[in-house]
């Protein structure tokens, strides 16, 4: 027997303390209520259209103790590029892959994918994500987007190559192919 594989995910649940105001936080993010189970503390809340995907908030009632979880919602690269400015003018502090704040999306270059992170009232981190319709780049790493967007040259400067570890290379490269026409290399 070949168990089918999964085709997507469909939903995600959180742990919150309040859920009212947790409810208000994601729906303030475009989120839509799907359902609400008051007697158990939960609600259920749409990602994209009613029947996509979704998340389910669970009040954890007096416990002392809280996870924190992460989420990514799958969006477009443009929205993904818009966040940080639009998280900040809500008061929501945009954050890299890194956590450390941000005024850009982190490129993944493995995927490859652009994302940009931020922690809900409860502490869970929660992410847009925009895969790239770009070729991947493992050897990139995990970079800022505007390093992602710079031609190759640059990007090693940008991660720490030395203007004369790049003219060393360059002149060996001239040297092994035999110098340039008119250049005494």
């Amino acid at each position: 027997m070949t168990i089918p594989p999964p085709a997507g995910l469909f939903e995600a649940h959180l742990t919150v303390d309040d859920l009212a105001r947790s409810f208000a936080f994601y729906q303030g993010i475009g989120l839509e209520l799907a359902h609400e189970e008051s007697e158990r503390g939960a609600a259920f809340l749409w990602i994209g259209a009613p029947g996509e995907a979704m998340l389910g908030l669970w009040t954890t009632g007096s416990a002392p103790i809280a996870l924190s979880l992460h989420v990514a919602f799958g969006t477009s690269l443009d929205h993904v590029l818009a966040a940080a400015d639009e998280l900040r003018s809500a008061g929501i502090t945009p954050l890299s892959f890194f956590g450390t704040e941000a005024d850009e999306p982190s490129v993944i270059g493995w995927m490859p994918a652009a994302a940009i992170y931020f922690r809900d009232l409860d502490g869970h981190l929660i992410e847009y994500l925009a895969m790239l319709d770009e070729p991947a780049r493992p050897d990139t790493g995990i970079v800022p987007w505007s390093t992602w967007r710079m031609p190759r040259s640059t990007r090693a400067f940008a991660r720490g190559a030395t203007p004369s570890s790049r003219v060393s290379a360059h002149a060996r490269v001239i040297e092994r192919l035999g110098g340039i026409d008119g250049d005494d290399t």
